[in-house]
C-alpha cells in the first residue's frame, strides 16, 4: 500500500529544493525526518512538513504503523508558477526578474523482504 502527500505553491525555487529532496529519496521515513530537522536551511521546512503529512495520511489509514519499515519511494519537486516583476537595470532600463515557486509530491511505501517479480 502506498501513501501520498502533495505540497503546492511552495515559495522556493525548485532548483534550490531538489538537492534536499535527492538526499532523502529512498531513505527510511525516520531517518529522513531526523536529517531534515537537523538541517539548518529554511527551505528544508516544507519538505519536512510534506513527509510528515504523508506519515499522518498513513497513520489515518492504518493505526499500528512501524515507521522503521516505511520508506520514501518517490519524491519529486516540479515547477510551479513564476511571478514576474521588474527591477531597475543599467541606463534606466527595466530588467525582468522571476520569483519561482514549486510543487512537491511524495509517495511512501512499506519495505518488504520478498523479491517482487
Amino acid at each position: 500500500m502506498q501513501f501520498t502527500a502533495k505540497a503546492r505553491f511552495l515559495k522556493f525555487s525548485p532548483f534550490k529544493l531538489r538537492p534536499l529532496v535527492d538526499v532523502v529519496r529512498g531513505r527510511n521515513v525516520q531517518q529522513a525526518l531526523h536529517w531534515l530537522s537537523v538541517c539548518e536551511l529554511k527551505r528544508a521546512v516544507p519538505i519536512k512538513k510534506l513527509i510528515a503529512s504523508a506519515v499522518a495520511n498513513a497513520k489515518f489509514v492504518e493505526n499500528n504503523i512501524d515507521l522503521s519499515k516505511l520508506f520514501i519511494t518517490d519524491i519529486r519537486v516540479d515547477h510551479g508558477p513564476s511571478q514576474r516583476y521588474f527591477k531597475p537595470g543599467p541606463m534606466g532600463r527595466a530588467s525582468l526578474q522571476k520569483r519561482r515557486s514549486s510543487h512537491a509530491s511524495v509517495i511512501l511505501k512499506f519495505k518488504t523482504n520478498k523479491k517482487e517479480v
